[in-house]
């Protein structure tokens, strides 16, 4: 058996291990992230997992699109309807109380489902006051999220990945290791299980673990406390597992193997071995050891005293070691997994009542266009139905429901907005040829992915002594290539112009509901006023000016410094358009995309957080 295959089956076997530690306390270890597509691999994990729980443990599954009042109860408008008063439904969460609930496709579960979540599992408890009914139900659970995400930005939400101990990815498991290993491996019996849920509350841990966590946690770059007190609780479940009354090394490296390496954001800096040098001509000989001491005696001491001072490394190496290739490579480059880097996510988040995906229901008026949400009218009119009927003089409940203008409620939607990149190009001097061979080999490369993120893409060139629109804001490839066949280049660099045209265009974009992201390629420095007039001094001013206006208008923007060194003029003019400023002496095509891509996710992060 080669080597990798060796990995593969400790990872496999590593992802066993981690379900029977979770299954003895869900609620406490918070639960597990699982990264890995629909199939026989996942089966064989969850129904592993199944296993080794208790039997009268709960084990709910959570559908993505589980609506707010059958993820924390609400009203039960049948029965209420049939009886005639507020009649209360329990939650799937409460549901789950000293149980698991399996949350399936993680990756796009709604932000708002995601924070209710977020605070149930932070209270253990379930609080619903609306509709007539005030309840509070115990609903303290483990959540195992299933994510199917293909891409690195398609991830379970944040909010719920920080309150899960444990982050599992089985993209690298060959589904033939878990059917192999499945009939192979030992999975420990109820009766241990069971034993173990008994020892977990009287296992002790030292102060010296609990800063070896900490000092661990700090080395990864793990921020918070969240995270290291997971890893305690880890590993006081690996403790209990394995019989150990108290927390001993080999549980601290599985909490740091497990619980904090996924988490890192930087590479630890391992300690470095000790050289140990000959002193023994600069020093004088060591007293002699006390004869009554025995040679034994002497070493326990030596180790008693040295013994903590290692723990930190211990539990730091296998921390290390525990880090997969993948997110090393990641952090190395200085880039954090499982951040958005695609132009399709700078689009602002839009809600309405006309399109979008639906997120729920709002009090509204039908007039506008907008489309009656029949269930949720009904809920807020049914707590109301004894007093409408005895005010109406009704007193059979079979006669109807009375609803009322105030009952309405309709669709509510959301979507995204589409992004326009708006490249403005400097198309002056001798150098333009070299510029504009950049730019549409970056709009190119953009366009290329348009048809699956609805990114649109426009072109401003500016010499001479105006600015023009080469090419409109289109997802089209084909016409793209045809309107970029032919740029011309040379003359004066009109800045302000080429800055101005951006900003109308953009601004049109911003009306049609759109992002628009400006995109500038200059050195900065301007030798055509605003009206067409040669001459430094006053062409720069001019595009201070235009350039302040930008930022006026709250678009986002960035620079890309063309020339052959940095130049102040382009970091100046960064500065006074609120854009992010980018040197970029030899900007090839591929290069000139990243660059866009990566800023435009900061944007993205900026627009939906206005």
């Amino acid at each position: 058996m080669s080597s990798e295959t060796r990995t593969q089956d400790d990872c496999w076997r590593d992802a066993l291990h981690v379900a029977a530690v979770l299954a003895v306390d869900p609620a406490g270890l918070g639960g597990a992230s699982v990264r890995c597509p629909a199939g026989q691999l996942r089966k064989a994990w969850l129904t592993h997992f199944h296993a080794v729980l208790d039997a009268d443990t709960p084990y709910r599954r959570i559908p993505q699109s589980i609506h707010e009042s059958r993820l924390i109860g609400g009203l039960d408008l049948a029965a209420t309807l049939a009886t005639g008063k507020p009649v209360a439904e329990k939650g799937l969460l409460a549901q789950c109380h000293r149980g698991v609930a399996i949350a399936a496709m993680a990756e796009r579960m709604l932000p708002s489902t995601a924070a209710q979540m977020a605070a149930v599992m932070d209270m253990q408890q379930v609080v619903v006051e609306r509709d007539g009914i005030a309840r509070c139900e115990p609903a303290a659970f483990g959540l195992v999220m299933l994510d199917e995400g293909i891409d690195a930005d398609e991830i379970a939400p944040a909010v719920l990945r920080e309150r899960v101990a444990f982050h599992l990815d089985l993209t690298l498991i060959p589904p033939a290791v878990s059917a192999r290993e499945q009939s192979a491996s030992s999975a420990p019996t109820a009766a241990e299980l069971n034993a173990a849920r008994t020892r977990l509350a009287a296992v002790a841990t030292g102060a010296g673990s609990i800063e070896a966590l900490i000092g661990v946690a700090y080395e990864l770059g793990v921020p918070g406390l969240r995270a290291p007190l997971l890893a305690l609780a880890a590993a006081r479940a690996h403790a209990a597992l394995a019989g150990r009354s108290e927390v001993g090394p080999e549980d601290l490296k599985f909490a740091g193997s497990f619980v904090l390496a996924p988490r890192a954001t930087r590479v630890p800096q391992l300690p470095e071995e000790e050289v140990e040098e000959d002193q023994s001509a600069d020093q004088p000989d060591p007293p002699e050891p006390d004869i009554e001491r025995s040679a034994d005696e002497m070493q326990n001491a030596d180790e008693a005293a040295g013994g903590d001072q290692t723990l930190d490394d211990q539990v730091l190496e296998a921390a290390a070691a525990a880090i997969p290739e993948g997110l090393l490579q990641c952090l190395m480059a200085g880039r954090i997994p499982g951040v958005a880097r695609t132009t399709g996510r700078a689009g602002r988040i839009q809600r309405g009542n006309v399109r979008g995906r639906p997120v729920g229901a709002v009090a509204g008026n039908l007039r506008s266009g907008a489309r009656l949400h029949l269930l949720a009218t009904l809920r807020a009119a049914a707590p109301w139905q004894p007093l409408r009927r005895r005010e109406s003089g009704r007193a059979d409940n079979l006669q109807g429901v009375l609803v009322r203008r105030e009952d309405f409620r309709v669709h509510r939607f959301q979507q995204r907005a589409g992004t326009t990149t708006i490249f403005v190009v400097d198309a002056s001097g001798s150098a333009a040829l070299h510029r504009l061979a950049e730019a549409k080999g970056a709009v190119e490369l953009l366009l290329a992915d348009c048809y699956v993120r609805r990114d649109r893409v426009a072109v401003i060139a500016f010499r001479g002594r105006t600015a023009d629109v080469l090419l409109p804001p289109t997802r089209s490839l084909v016409r793209a290539k045809r309107g970029l066949a032919e740029l011309p280049g040379g003359g004066g660099t009109p800045l302000a112009a080429g800055i101005d045209a951006a900003r109308v265009l953009a601004t049109s974009i911003k009306r049609q509901g759109e992002t628009p992201v400006i995109v500038l390629l200059t050195d900065g420095r301007a030798n055509i006023s605003r009206d067409g007039v040669g001459g430094r001094e006053r062409a720069q001013l001019d595009a201070m000016a235009s350039a302040r206006g930008l930022r006026i208008e709250a678009l986002s923007s960035m620079v890309i410094d063309t020339s052959p060194s940095p130049q102040p003029h382009a970091a100046a003019l960064a500065a006074a358009m609120g854009a992010v400023y980018q040197p970029l002496p030899h900007a090839g095509a591929r290069a000139l995309n990243q660059v866009v891509q990566q800023v435009s996710a900061v944007l993205a992060e900026k627009n939906n957080h206005v």
